[in-house]
Order: C-alpha cells, then structure tokens, then sequence
C-alpha cells in the first residue's frame, strides 16, 4: 500500500462536473489500497474573481485583509470534493490550510511553510479516510491566514508529501506531463517521459510553468518524486512526467528544453563609486522591499566607477526604479535607467556538464537571427539570455531548432 499526495489544480476543478470527475480519480485511486491526500486549488478564475473584489474596495489596502479574501476560493474546493467523494460512498474529510496546521511565516501574500503538524492527518488516514487539504494557504504564529503566492498549491502538496513521508506527489493539471518547451509557442516540442528534479528545478526558475518553483525545490531538498499527469485523461496509464533525483540519462541528450519568461525587467544605474559593499548598499534596499533579484552584472570602468545591471520581476519593475534611483541619488550615480520590455530565454539539461561548446552553440544561433544579447547567467546545467521581448518567440524556436529537441 502506497500514500500518494495529489493536487488538482483550478481548471480541473473548474466546474461541479470536474469535481465529480476528481473525485472518481481519487476513489479509484483509493480502491487500489492506497492512503489519498488531495490538495486542491481554488475553482478556475475564482482568485482572479475575488482579487477584482478587493482593488474594486482597496487595491492598497491591508495584505492580511487581502490574504484572508483570497484564501476562501481554496476552502469552496475542499467543500465541495469532500462532498462529492462522499456522495460516492468514500469517507473524505476537508482540512484548511489553519486546521493541518501549515505554519508559515507572515509575509502575507508571499508566505513561505516553516512547518507542518501531520498527526491528525496521519489518524484519519489511518481510519480510512481520503483528506482533502486547501492548498496555496497556512497560518502564521499569531493565527493570522497567510497565502504561499501563485501557484502555491503545488508547494502546499509536495510540502504535506514531505511531511508525511509519501511515496509520491502526484501533479495533476491541463497538460499530460513537461515537453521540451512550451507546445504553443513549438508546436512539434517533445513530451519528457522522466526528467531530473535538478533539471526542473532549472527549468521552473526559468520560466516554465507546469511547477511552481518553489514545489521543486522542496522535492529537490527532500527528494521527493513528483509526477505530473493531466487530469482531462481518463486512462490510468497516460503520459506523464516523472521528476525524480534518480537521473539514468543517457549522455547523448545535452540540452533537455527551453524554458523562458516573458516578465523580466532590466534596470541599470551608472557612475557609482568601484567600492566595497557597494553592491550591498544597491542591492539591500530592493532585498528589503521583499522584490527578488535575478540576474546581475557589474561593469567596472577605467574611471573608478562601476555600472550595476539586474532583473526583476516586470510587476515589482516601478517600485524597484523607484529604490533604486533613490540609492542612485544618494551614492551620485550618473544615471538610473530601466527597461520592462525584456525576455528571458534558457536551456537546461545535465548533460551539458560534460559537453563544451554549448553557450558557444547558443549564441551562434541566436546571433544568425539578429537577436542581440542583453546580460547571460551561467550554471552547470544552464545557459539564461536576456533579449528584447519582441524576439522571444522567434529565439525560442531557434534553439528549439538548434538542439534538435522536436527529436527527444
């Protein structure tokens, strides 16, 4: 027997006829002698539904306010599958994120889970129960209710498979597992069979949507197998994608997908003192704002002066302007500039550890494209540009092209 952590996302819980639908899944997962967890996510379009409420009321308002708002769309779902598991005869009981107890810190709207209480959980599984669990929500040390950000489902469901030491957390969402990029873009991209959690941990903080990154890398930390499935499939042995530590990978295949994202932002400011802790005085301001840094690069110039290039998220690009071109002011710089008209694009796979030439490889492609290069990050299993965004797609079918990745 087996306890598996499923999570269902918000298109395949979209209507009553869907719920219906999971709750099938479950039972049939159920009657195999399985121990079922399902997290689930609010109805699909319900967040956005209920976040027009709040900017209808005060768009700046309270971020406790706004968290206990938009954490409701998560406790209909579990209601309403608790329900429907029972109406066909499988005893279900539902859990907010506060009941478990998810313990989260108390950044409101970008929570992070520092621990979870699974011992009523653990009895009701142990009394033959399906636990139904709303993801995306916990609770800090005061009690307030805090949300894990979008997407924070997923991290609810491999977090609860952690803590309950599951033999698998199962994805199930709109598409049957990972490709090789994303198909709208590259209609004759790949589906990936198995794929490394390394890999998508790359892939996911790059750009690619199917997991939340944060999911990755708790199973990253903790290996955790994850599986993602789609849930419109009816056959029980459909395609899926399966991450997992293990990385039997044969070495032919270097580059693994193109991951990309479209919601970068640039900014650059110029003329400041070529110091120590200069970086720090730029940088902590906008760490202190909670935005998050991507990539960077610094230029130091023949003058004893320094020019500072980062990323940031394209919604958090006016308020990091605004920090920055403060520290600008107070450091002397010659100037505080930004762009938020920016792409990022990326390929990942481990076998580019043991193979040169692939950057080279990539920057030759994009280059016969007339695609210019705007900041390049670097790791083991990763080469990331910045290019304008107009030339996203094209770049994306490029690479795509280049590695021959419609062949995987």
């Amino acid at each position: 027997m087996a306890l598996i952590v499923q999570k269902y996302g918000g298109t395949s819980v979209g209507t009553p006829e869907r719920i219906k639908a999971v709750a099938e899944r479950v039972i049939r997962w159920k009657s195999k002698g399985n121990d079922v967890v399902v997290v689930v996510s609010a109805m699909s379009g319900e967040t956005n539904r209920l976040i027009g409420l709040i900017n209808a009321i005060s768009p700046s308002g309270s971020a406790r306010e706004k968290d206990v708002i938009v954490s409701t769309g998560e406790q209909v779902t579990i209601g309403l599958l608790s329900l429907a598991l029972q109406e066909q005869g499988c005893d279900a009981k539902s859990y907010t994120g506060g009941q478990v107890k998810v313990l989260t810190d108390n950044s409101h709207s970008k929570a992070r889970i520092e621990s979870i209480d699974d011992s009523a959980i653990r009895d009701d599984l142990a009394a033959g129960k399906v636990i139904v669990v709303a993801g995306f929500q916990g609770v800090d040390e005061q009690g307030n209710i805090t949300t894990l950000g979008r997407g924070g489902s997923d991290t609810t469901a491999v977090a609860l498979a952690v803590a309950l030491k599951a033999d698998e957390c199962q994805i199930y969402t709109d598409v049957d597992g990972v490709y090789t990029t994303d198909p709208r873009v590259v209609p004759n991209a790949s589906h990936i069979p198995k794929l490394s959690l390394e890999e998508m941990l790359e892939m996911a903080s790059q750009g690619s949507k199917v997991l939340q990154i944060r999911a990755v890398e708790f199973a990253h930390k903790y290996d955790m197998p994850i599986r993602v499935l789609s849930s419109f499939d009816k056959d029980e042995n459909c395609k899926s994608t399966l991450v997992t530590r293990e990385e039997d990978i044969m070495e032919k295949v270097i580059v693994r997908g193109v991951a990309f994202n479209r919601d970068e932002a640039q900014l650059t400011i110029t003329g400041v003192p070529d110091e120590p802790g200069v970086a720090h005085k730029i940088l902590g301001p906008i760490s202190d704002a909670n935005i998050e840094v991507d990539m960077i690069v610094q230029n130091v110039g023949s003058d004893n002066t320094t020019d500072f290039t980062f990323t940031v998220h394209r919604n958090e690009y006016d308020k990091a302007k605004e920090i920055l071109c403060e520290t600008g002011n107070k450091l002397g710089a010659r100037e505080c500039s930004g762009d938020n008209k920016m792409a990022k694009v990326s390929i990942v796979g481990v076998g580019m550890r043991s193979h040169a030439g692939v950057a080279a490889t990539m920057f030759g492609a994009l280059a016969k494209e007339g695609i210019n290069i705007r900041m390049i990050s670097t790791s083991e299993i990763k080469v990331a540009v910045v290019i304008d965004e107009k030339y996203l797609e094209l770049a994306v079918r490029t690479l795509h092209d280049e590695f021959d990745l419609d062949k995987s």
